[in-house]
């Protein structure tokens, strides 16, 4: 398998993501996260917020869907069952609530060969309705057998 570095820069459409008070408590429920803020509407207005507010790693349910078009482009080259997931990092904007309505847009930022492994950097772009940057994630996928 050889590498193509012409995918660099890529964009992908973007995808919506309407954030759901359900949702969020259930992902918080799935994390063990006991805070009040993230399944009591009522604490989580008398802190100032207008709903209730997403755990941070909430980000990888709205933003990681985005993922999916780039990882099977053929134009990317990932030999998907190759692949692993190599590390994720976050960088967050305004926190989240129920009824947030998240766009997030992925870009190919990066993709290299070391050591007969293929690494693959992307990054996602999330932003509120009015523009505001709720989330930026770099995800770095390696496949093996790369060249």
């Amino acid at each position: 398998m050889s590498i193509n570095t012409e995918a660099i820069g890529k964009t992908y459409p973007p995808l919506v993501y309407a954030v759901g008070r359900e949702k969020i408590r259930e992902f918080a429920a799935a994390v063990g996260e006991t805070n009040a803020l993230h399944a009591d509407v009522e604490a989580a207005r008398s802190a100032g917020y207008d709903d209730v507010v997403a755990p941070p790693m909430f980000a990888v349910v709205y933003s990681g869907a985005s993922l999916t078009p780039a990882l099977f482009d053929p134009e990317v080259g990932i030999v998907f069952a190759m692949m692993v997931h190599g590390r994720q990092e976050f960088r967050w904007g305004r926190v989240v609530v129920a009824g947030d309505e998240i766009t997030t847009v992925t870009t190919v930022k990066d993709i290299a060969s070391r050591g007969g492994l293929g690494f693959y950097v992307f990054e996602t772009e999330s932003k509120g309705r009015g523009g505001d940057t709720v989330c930026t994630g770099t995800w770095t996928h390696i496949v093996r057998g790369a060249e």
